[in-house]
């Protein structure tokens, strides 16, 4: 189709109206209509980019060169020129470019170098329905320039799917345009079953179904898998399909040269099957398509708590991505979808995808936003603001780092500005300009590909596996990290052979994957101008490295007999049983897992570690060093006693017990902790104990009058703190007496009144005393067994008359038989026809009134 004729062009006159009134403008139009295309040359045509460029955001760096190279073609100039683009480690720019695809990263960093955006004229954000972090993160920088000191700045958000009213509340004023574009229909099936992919592979499932359309259809076939691995074992399955045989099969993913990228949307004389990630699922058309195969699947970017970074998962697509995805197949004629999932299934999976504010850690975007100034990242004006939590623990981590001041506004140093040239996650960034300093980058960027896919040294082996790693890796003793890179470095020299792997242990295809992000990394560093050759710089160096990154993973070990750590922040677990390191007295671990136990308790494993010496904590953290007397709650002797102790941040280094006598405030402060937590009790607090603190409550509740202050929990801690002062430990607490400490709550006249108000029994008419049972809501209860009840038909009050009670009738054995407000009611209806019966037929021996 003429790119003058796409369906884009009915809001070409609106776009250019909107944009000179409001400079703000969101479009909403489906995939295959031009936008991510015909958009940026609109501004282009109309005089928008006279004096600056556009630069367009794309979530995916395939789309990203690929959109550029399109729109350069239709502009007629070689890519670089008047179009250009610009990923992670590539570009293609020159000083004539006008139009500038980029990946959301490369914005969010310009940002915080260029606060202001100078030459940048217009901003064009692509696909936001997908809601990507720095996408987000971006669009409120923007947002904020243009309101302060680029009033000329043009900002346009597009989007296939997209809620239009939030984003127009967000950037109001500004238009709000759709264009309803043109796509035939899609026959979409689902799957009789949904089928077990651990028992039958995702490649295999997908290319039986695509036999099946084959047969029956015409068109080019797009098959949709979540990664690299499963696309080549996809492409292997059909090109060795018999009945596709006619097919020539296409990868189409990130990580393929942009050739082969090229080659997979090409326009082809026969038929062809494309075997892609989600990046054909938006900003892309791929001409000749008629058929979908959707495996239902993604790698989903989420937060690794384990790793302290964000990872991809494989997780399954929403509803939203699936239509997207089927969308795919009406673009020419009308097409099929087939899902491999069952439509029950599909009606359970989520509308939308989760935005990435809420899934994936902050850490990298909070050190940009304090780049650019702004120091108060929680009031910053987010488009959907994160968890609290999710900020505190970005800035806690940039803390540790060094990347961020201490104080109220946490303001960027300048090893944080340092860490901003490297776009890494901030961990690495670190270990980088540590590495640089060492002469030891190859082994930093070694072990941050290591740390990003699954552990490749298989863990369970026999005795036989365990034996040849050790006599082929050797002994390890200071990194868990050496023996991997050793383990790995063997499987390279073996070519990832699956037979030699096998004989360590390692698992060959995740042994294979490390390596290209071994070069990415290296490309990483090499760009940032550090030495990537051969390291000068020992095995010590590259553990101070580690340390340098993982500083608030570092950990003590309690004791020899046991695996037991104490970590900084406050936290315990456990050294990895199969760790290398059981004998180092300080580590710290690249991985923390949460594993649940028995009864909901959570262990905490300390994986992938690193010994390190104390002598290196002061050298590269000088500051975080504390050396004073602390007193403490010996958990041995349950006692409080004084320490001097050596802290790095919180975590205790070295401690010895002193003479000193510790203050009796701090001392019943740590006691009441105790008594709160149930370690040690206070023999005298018992339920008569909580009684009175209830009925002083309901007294305060019902005598306003009489002008008792109700004990809160906090009231309640701080008298439990009251009764413990004087002491030092649980044995002083075993016979402390409670009430005198409670009775003091009250005032003289108000205490004198609480008997009489609220009793704790009363008599009744039959002269019997019966207990009133107070609770924190309802009416006192008199509890009384049903023969001690016998001809009482009158109700009671407290409180000369103005609170009611309720009576609990009690079987013999004090079971509750009966709730009532009306007696009389009991014995004239229900006990005759209901209870007297049953209560015989329980206690045939009780005489039954």
């Amino acid at each position: 189709m003429p790119s003058s004729v796409l369906p884009i062009y009915e809001l070409e006159s609106a776009l250019v109206a909107a944009l000179r009134e409001t400079g703000r403008v969101v479009v909403q139009a489906p995939t295959g209509s031009g936008k991510s295309t015909q958009v940026p040359r609109m501004l282009l045509r109309h005089g928008f980019l006279d004096t600056g460029e556009a630069v367009v955001l794309q979530p995916r760096r395939l789309a990203t060169r690929m959109l550029a190279r399109r729109v350069a073609d239709e502009e007629g100039s070689a890519l670089g020129g008047v179009v250009g683009y610009q990923i992670r480690l590539e570009g293609r720019t020159s000083a004539a470019t006008k139009i500038r695809f980029v990946t959301e990263g490369i914005l969010l960093r310009q940002m915080s170098f260029e606060t202001t955006l100078r030459g940048v004229n217009a901003v064009v954000f692509d696909e936001f329905h997908e809601r990507h972090l720095f996408g987000d993160i971006s669009l409120a920088r923007a947002l904020q320039i243009q309101r302060t000191t680029r009033p000329d700045l043009k900002i346009i958000v597009m989007s296939a799917t997209l809620d239009a009213g939030a984003l127009r509340e967000y950037l109001a004023p500004c238009a709000v345009l759709e264009s309803a574009g043109r796509s035939y229909p899609v026959d979409v099936s689902y799957l009789a079953r949904t089928p077990n992919f651990d028992r039958e592979p995702v490649w295999d499932v997908a290319t039986a179904a695509c036999a099946e359309a084959a047969s029956d259809t015409s068109g080019d076939m797009l098959v949709f898998m979540p990664g690299a691995y499963e696309i080549n074992r996809t492409v292997q399955a059909l090109e060795t399909h018999r009945s596709l045989r006619e097919f020539e099969v296409f990868p189409l993913h990130g990580e393929l040269s942009s050739e082969r990228q090229d080659a997979a949307v090409a326009r082809s004389e026969g038929r062809k099957i494309i075997v892609s990630t989600n990046v054909a699922e938006t900003s892309l058309t791929i001409e000749g398509v008629t058929i979908v195969i959707d495996a239902g699947l993604a790698r989903v970017a989420r937060f690794d708590a384990r790793r302290g970074i964000n990872t991809l998962l494989i997780e399954k697509i929403s509803r939203a991505s699936a239509d997207q995805r089927a969308g795919r197949a009406g673009r020419t004629a009308p097409g099929r979808c087939v899902r491999l999932w069952t439509e029950r299934e599909h009606a359970d999976r989520p509308s939308h995808e989760l935005p990435e504010v809420h899934r994936l850690d902050l850490t990298e975007v909070v050190l940009t936003l304090k780049s650019s100034g702004i120091d108060d990242v929680a009031g910053f004006a987010w488009l959907e603001a994160p968890e609290p939590r999710g900020l505190e623990r970005a800035e806690a981590l940039l803390h540790d780092l060094g990347a961020i001041a201490s104080g109220p506004t946490g303001a960027i140093t300048e090893v944080g500005r340092r860490m901003l040239r490297f776009p890494v996650h901030p961990r690495y960034a670190r270990m980088f300009i540590e590495a640089e300093a060492r002469g030891c980058v190859r082994s930093v960027a070694l072990m941050a590909a290591i740390t990003q896919g699954r552990n490749f040294l298989l863990r369970g082996v026999s005795r036989s596996i365990d034996d040849a790693r050790d006599d082929t890796l050797g002994d390890e003793g200071r990194s868990d990290f050496f023996r991997l890179m050793r383990a790995w470095q063997y499987a390279q020299d073996q070519r990832f052979q699956v037979e030699a792997c096998q004989r360590l242990g390692i698992h060959a295809q995740g042994a294979r994957q490390v390596g290209p992000l071994f070069d990415q990394f290296l490309r990483i560093a090499e760009k940032e101008g550090l030495l990537v050759g051969d390291d000068r710089g020992g095995e010590d160096e590259v553990r101070k490295c580690v340390l340098a990154g993982f500083s608030d993973h570092l950990a003590r070990r309690l004791d020899r007999g046991t695996l037991r750590c104490e970590l900084v922040h406050g936290r315990r677990g456990v050294l990895a049983r199969e760790s290398a390191l059981q004998d180092a007295p300080l580590l710290v671990a690249a991985e923390i897992s949460e594993i649940e136990g028995r009864g909901g308790e959570v262990n905490v494993l300390l994986t992938l570690a690193t010994a390190v010496e104390e002598p290196w904590l002061q050298e590269l953290f000088p500051d975080d060093f504390t050396d004073g007397i602390a007193v403490v709650l010996d958990e041995s002797t349950r006692r409080v006693v004084a320490r001097r102790e050596r802290r790095f941040r919180d975590l205790v280094l070295e401690s010895k017990l002193t003479a000193e006598k510790p203050p009796e405030g701090r001392a019943a402060e740590l006691l009441a902790q105790a008594v709160a937590a149930g370690t040690i009790k206070l023999g005298e607090w018992n339920e008569a104990v909580d009684q009175w603190i209830v009925r002083v409550n309901r007294l305060a509740e019902w005598f306003p009058e009489l002008e008792v202050s109700p004990i809160t929990d906090e009231d309640r801690t701080t008298l439990v703190e009251q009764i413990c002062h004087g002491s030092y430990g649980a044995r002083d607490l075993k016979d402390k007496p409670v009430m005198p400490v409670l009775r003091q709550w009250l005032r003289a006249e108000q205490l004198a009144v609480l008997d009489d108000y609220l009793p704790e029994r009363i008599v009744m008419d039959n002269g019997r005393r019966a207990r009133v049972r107070y609770a924190a809501e309802g009416p006192p209860i008199l509890s009384a067994r049903v023969q001690e009840l016998v001809e009482i038909k009158s109700t009671y009050a407290l409180g000369h008359g103005r609170v009611p009670v309720r009576f609990e009738v009690l079987a013999p054995n004090q079971r509750p038989i009966q709730v009532t407000d009306n007696l009389r009611k009991f014995w004239d209806d229900l006990y005759p026809n209901k209870i007297r019966p049953e209560l015989s037929r329980h206690y045939p021996k009780h005489p039954w009134p």
